[in-house]
């Protein structure tokens, strides 16, 4: 399994988030929970990290953070090892809690931070636990929105400071989160390459500085990144490497057999790419969100399980052609 690209750097921000091992539960009683955060802050002081935002979900967490040092990987190593070991004891349980390694996406800041803390803060809302945020203990919200609940190491200060100044800057806070309308285009449609989520010319600025002229077999987001295609371009590239019609793509109401196949690599390799999300997608191809992530998941299916036929044929021809390394 390919590697996650990791661009570590002093004073880069990051959104982090991990799930339970088979999505089972992280957290099975209150002391779980209070060692979570007891952890977090033993962690933002040992490694030098500022920690803005954090909600605590039954099998998945995520947090928001500035790392003073180039140490990320180095600090949830140890936070996850660190965790893993008080809750196996405590509840009788041995091996892999997390699945996987952690997930990290490199953030811009600003109205990126604003946005995402928002995002994080919804969690409990998204998944009915409760009504009312004020009524979910495990989540900074309660002091990015009441002046009564302070923890010294959480810095709210650099998310409020864009409302204004004292109460008034709660009061802002609780209406922003309860207008907040990016529910149905979730935060992770405007990730771009699968890791960085800013600006184009924040963007830029990490491939310019922090990234190899070099392409890494092991890193496909890297390689992801360092092709700058149009996109537009890009499609009429593939439909003539593939020999087809994207206006017919796009009009007929069902496709089927060779078309499809075509069609459903091409959605794929764009996916891949990562110049446009899951309704973008759809939109040029006449499908909806839904249908777009379905064409992706069945290319995806069918290249996993290594099945010979015209689907994986097609896509090694395209990405062939495009220069593309398997």
């Amino acid at each position: 399994m390919a590697r996650a690209l990791r661009i570590e750097f002093e004073g880069a921000c990051y959104h982090v988030l991990s799930r339970g091992n088979n999505r089972c539960p992280i957290f099975q009683s209150r002391k779980d929970y209070q060692d979570f955060l007891e952890l977090l802050e033993e962690m933002s002081d040992r490694f030098s990290i500022i920690i803005y935002a954090y909600v605590l979900m039954g099998n998945h967490y995520h947090l928001l953070l500035k790392t003073m040092e180039a140490n990320l990987a180095r600090a949830m190593q140890w936070f996850g090892t660190s965790y893993t070991r008080r809750f196996n004891i405590r509840n009788s349980q041995n091996g892999h809690l997390f699945q996987g390694r952690f997930k990290s996406i490199l953030v811009e800041n600003d109205s990126y931070f604003m946005g995402l803390s928002l995002y994080i803060h919804r969690n409990p809302i998204r998944a009915g636990m409760v009504k009312r945020l004020s009524q979910y203990e495990w989540s900074s919200y309660l002091s990015y929105a009441y002046a009564g609940r302070q923890l010294s190491w959480l810095n709210t200060n650099y998310i409020l400071s864009q409302l204004g100044d004292g109460e008034e800057s709660y009061r802002l806070y609780r209406e922003k989160v309860n207008n907040y309308s990016d529910e149905a285009r979730s935060v992770w449609d405007d990730v771009k390459f699968g890791f960085i989520y800013g600006s184009q010319s924040f963007i830029k600025h990490i491939k310019e500085k922090y990234l190899p002229d070099h392409q890494d077999r092991e890193l496909p987001q890297l390689n992801q990144l360092l092709k700058d295609r149009n996109p537009e371009e890009l499609i009429h590239e593939m439909a003539q490497i593939l020999d087809c019609d994207i206006q017919h793509f796009k009009k007929a109401q069902r496709l089927m057999g060779d078309d499809c196949d075509k069609r459903d690599v091409i959605i794929t390799l764009l996916g891949e790419v990562g110049l446009w999300n899951n309704q973008k997608l759809g939109e040029q191809f006449g499908l909806t969100h839904s249908s777009a992530s379905r064409r992706l998941s069945r290319v995806r299916g069918i290249l996993k399980n290594k099945k010979e036929g015209p689907v994986a044929e097609y896509y090694n021809m395209v990405k062939k052609c495009l220069g593309v390394k398997p």
